[in-house]
């Protein structure tokens, strides 16, 4: 899915700028009124001092949220669900798993915010989501709470933040420029057309950038005219209401943005609830297949960000420096956990040696511990049995029958803070000697796993790297910039980098090919897949009937 490191040009641009006393003020409201109730006393805006600690916060308020607030679901026969902080494995709160009759309040107050909001005029709307961005902007406890849920990195975390906020922006000045077109037809009739909203809209969010997923999937929605009902992953429930909240403050009529919480049984309440329009998921193929087919009972849209098995091609002419940055952003960005990860990194024989060193040494160097120290650079995965699953990997990879060699990492890892040494942490790994028929280059891994696969031509690497089923994103690393050009439009992938990876500017499309998703998330294209064009015929004259 993903989010990922932004554009520089942005950093900078945040780095420069004040929240106004309006913003710190809304925030205030936004956001500690509920940081408080969930045992955060003493917590402020930021100040330039942690407020949060790794195993400090207890949440207790619900992370439900419809008809303007949070909501506490009655029915006492609730089966709640432990949700644990990755980087002490400790229990971080109980959740609530919304039910049928939760479902449909949820979808009707959404309804009901649609009717409203739908006839409200890009700018009055566009008013709304700029709000909603400045409150965003005081950033660091909602970059904490994230990090606690999560378990990545502070760092990462604060980008992730700011992806968020300037991608509600940039849809706020799109909620503008909706428009039709307008066509003259002979004898001086016409016809127009009309992009219109399509209504109650579903957002199921992924785990590894909570935040971030929750303001990709509103955003284009709101902007176009629509309401949302967004469910994050029950493993990382925790932010998504603080994003309702914000809405809420910005001025948003109730039920505009709702969060449900729950798993595999409240999603497929929201997909076949008859109310809703269209379905926007980011996840797994095997899920997005099964949202898919419910969707399909209802003839409703649907929006697919799902996985990818990514190649990076580096050709020998390349600055080797910039190339072992790239990978190592391709491949450990949020302990690996991103679909758009460059796992299956191709490097040209003659430079493979090199390559493998630098890259070795950089990745040992990486700094493992408490995702909330500036200066950790990898964190905790997100749950222990994806921890298991990961570590499972590394051990197949070396016993395939030409085994994988490990490099480094691919082992647990035990910080030396007493307080993590629950923790879900371990140690990146490059796997050397890796073949295209192996489980670690075929399937997606999800976890700090770089695999190393060497080869000699362009029409040969052109062939290995599109040799997918998924197709998500792909990366070049070369000083020749017709062969740049050339590689990737050969490429079966939906988001390609030149020189780069990773870089995902709110302006421009994200998402795949082939079973990596349909739909885009992002940039202006984003506008056609959250309404629907109406055709209208304006005759001028008289009919001219047949009969």
């Amino acid at each position: 899915m993903a989010g990922l490191i932004r554009n520089r040009v942005f950093l900078q641009t945040f780095s420069s700028r004040r929240g106004s006393k309006f913003s710190v003020r809304h925030l205030k409201m936004a956001l500690l009124s509920s940081l408080r109730t969930q045992g955060l006393c003493g917590a402020l805006y930021y100040t330039g001092t942690r407020s949060i600690s790794s195993g400090s916060l207890h949440i207790k308020d619900s992370l439900n949220f419809w008809s303007g607030g949070r909501v506490s679901l009655k029915d006492v026969e609730t089966k709640c669900e432990p949700v644990y902080e990755p980087a002490t494995g400790r229990v971080l709160c109980q959740l609530q798993a919304c039910g049928a009759a939760d479902v449909d309040a949820a979808v009707r107050s959404a309804s009901a915010a649609f009717t409203v909001w739908s006839k409200l005029a890009g700018m009055e709307r566009a008013r709304v989501m700029l709000e909603a961005a400045r409150l965003i902007e005081r950033r660091e406890e909602i970059a904490e709470i994230e990090v606690v849920n999560n378990g990545k990195s502070i760092t990462e975390a604060r980008l992730d933040v700011d992806s968020a906020r300037l991608c509600i922006e940039y849809f706020a000045g799109q909620a503008t420029t909706l428009s039709g077109q307008h066509v003259q037809l002979p004898g001086g009739s016409f016809a127009y057309t009309r992009r219109e909203p399509l209504g109650v809209c579903v957002g199921i969010g992924a785990w590894n950038y909570p935040f971030q997923i929750a303001a990709w999937k509103s955003a284009p929605a709101i902007a176009c005219g629509n309401s949302m009902v967004f469910k994050p992953s029950p493993v990382t429930p925790v932010t998504a209401v603080l994003l309702a909240e914000i809405y809420s403050q910005a001025g948003a009529p109730e039920g505009l943005f709702n969060v449900v919480q729950g798993g595999q049984e409240t999603g497929s309440l929201l997909c076949h609830h008859p109310s809703v329009a269209k379905i926007s998921f980011t996840g797994s193929v095997p899920t997005g297949k099964k949202i898919m087919e419910m969707a399909s009972r209802g003839v409703k849209p649907v929006t697919l960000e799902l996985g990818g098995k990514s190649p990076l091609i580096i050709f020998e002419d390349t600055d080797l420096e910039n190339a072992v940055r790239g990978a190592l952003m391709a491949n450990f960005l949020s302990q690996g956990q991103v679909c758009s990860n460059g796992t299956r990194v191709f490097v040209q024989s003659s430079i493979l040696p090199q390559f493998l060193k630098e890259v070795a040494r950089r990745t040992k160097a990486i700094q493992i511990g408490d995702p909330l120290l500036d200066e950790t650079r990898m964190g905790a995965l997100v749950s222990k049995p994806h921890l298991d699953k990961v570590l499972g990997y590394v051990k197949q990879a070396k016993k395939e029958v030409q085994g994988a060699r490990v490099l480094c990492g691919g082992e647990p890892f035990v910080p030396a803070d007493p307080k993590l040494k629950d923790g879900y942490y371990m140690t990146p790994c490059v796997l050397d000697g890796c073949t295209d028929d192996m489980t670690c280059v075929r399937e997606e891994i999800f976890g700090p796993v770089m695999s190393v696969l060497s080869f000699d031509t362009e029409d040969e690497v052109l062939r290995r790297a599109n040799d997918s089923a998924l197709g998500l994103a792909a990366g070049v690393f070369t000083k020749d910039v017709k062969r740049a050009h050339r590689v990737i439009e050969n490429l079966q992938a939906g988001s390609c980098f030149i020189n780069n990876y990773n870089i995902t500017p709110v302006e421009v499309p994200f998402g795949g090919y082939k079973a990596s998703g349909i739909g885009r998330e992002n940039g202006q294209v984003t506008i056609e897949f959250y309404t629907q064009l109406k055709t209208v015929v304006v005759e001028m004259g008289d009919v001219d009937s047949l009969f």
